[in-house]
């Protein structure tokens, strides 16, 4: 007989034993379970999503350009959402510090402790970037770059992820959910913060990364596309930890416009040398206000969204539950 899992469940009984020892007991019965087992993972809202775009990419945030009042609204806004969820702060602060030139800028970045003393200590990061370009030439009478579909939807995205991991209160390995600033003058939070976290001595074991998860794409059997896709089993793993539908793919314009190199995902590959890839569904054809002020909040499709995450969330507990992701040895293309 199928046996049917709810890490609801768990949850409450982690909660009420507030043992490392049970706790340490239960992960390893986790394990045990067969593979027919079913985990119960938490739907995400269409609606937090919608909000969450919504007031990210509004006009009164004039395009998030790093070191703006605009940015700073938004920075304010994250740390808010994340402690209504009961995220905590990165190492005593969600702020991560860092200067573009002379600019201040900061990531913004929250935690949850692992739970299994043998693998608390490994630390996936699951990240976007937050910010965009500011106010640009006017198009009739428009001059801000909202930024709604890059990257106020990966922002969205990586905090649906959170609330969901919340809701579960089940984390093995400890997660960074981390949303970077100045991505658009060259990935440099995404630098900053890696860099920073390899003097600290975390042990990243993977690195997770949304960008631009606002429109389906187009005639595609796969919902999303992951950058670097042959370079780990990174798609491999998130399709056969969803069984209803085929999460990624590999898709050849990543390849030809080098996109593993040009998202958050890529100082973590480089600093840590472990899988580090973004998720997306800008497929070039789906969406035609890349870094225009057309880039608006009216394009983007908040049920599609929740579907992307409801149909990642199983890769992305399993990486943060389960066994290490594995790169690929000798990759034949890793977006070179």
């Amino acid at each position: 007989m199928k046996k049917t899992l709810s890490i609801l469940l768990i949850a409450s009984i982690l909660v009420a034993c507030g043992s490392q020892k049970k706790a340490d007991r239960l992960g390893q019965a986790l394990n045990k379970v067969n593979q027919s087992t079913e985990i119960k993972m938490p739907k995400s809202s269409a609606i937090q999503i919608a909000q969450d775009v919504a007031f990210l990419a509004s006009d009164d945030l004039k395009g998030r350009d790093t070191g703006s009042e605009g940015i700073e609204k938004a920075a304010i806004y994250i740390s808010e959402r994340f402690q209504e969820m009961g995220v905590k702060p990165y190492r005593g602060a969600f702020m991560d510090d860092f200067k573009v030139n002379d600019t201040e800028a900061f990531n913004v970045v929250g935690v949850m402790t692992g739970s299994d003393k043998d693998m608390m200590n490994e630390v996936v990061v699951i990240g976007a970037h937050y910010d965009h370009i500011g106010v640009m030439q006017g198009v009739q009478g428009d001059s801000i770059a909202n930024g709604a579909n890059d990257n106020a939807t990966g922002t969205a995205t990586v905090l649906a992820i959170a609330e969901n991991f919340k809701k579960l209160q089940f984390n093995r390995r400890t997660v960074v959910f981390a949303l970077f600033s100045a991505e658009e003058k060259g990935l440099v939070g995404s630098k900053h913060l890696a860099q920073r976290m390899k003097k600290e001595g975390m042990n990243v074991v993977a690195m997770i990364n949304f960008e631009m998860t606002g429109t389906p794409m187009i005639d595609s059997p796969y919902l999303t596309y992951v950058t670097g896709h042959d370079g780990s089993n990174m798609a491999t793993v998130f399709n056969e930890a969803n069984e209803s539908v085929t999460v990624t793919g590999k898709l050849e314009k990543a390849a030809e416009f080098n996109l593993f190199k040009r998202s958050d995902n890529y100082p973590f590959f480089q600093e840590f040398n472990v899988p580090s890839q973004t998720f997306c569904t800008f497929d070039f054809t789906n969406f035609g206000h890349y870094h225009k002020v057309g880039d608006e909040t009216s394009l983007v499709n908040t049920d599609h969204m929740a579907n992307v995450v409801d149909a990642v969330m199983p890769g992305v507990f399993k990486v943060v539950n389960g066994e290490k992701l594995k790169l690929t040895p000798k990759p034949t293309t890793i977006d070179e």
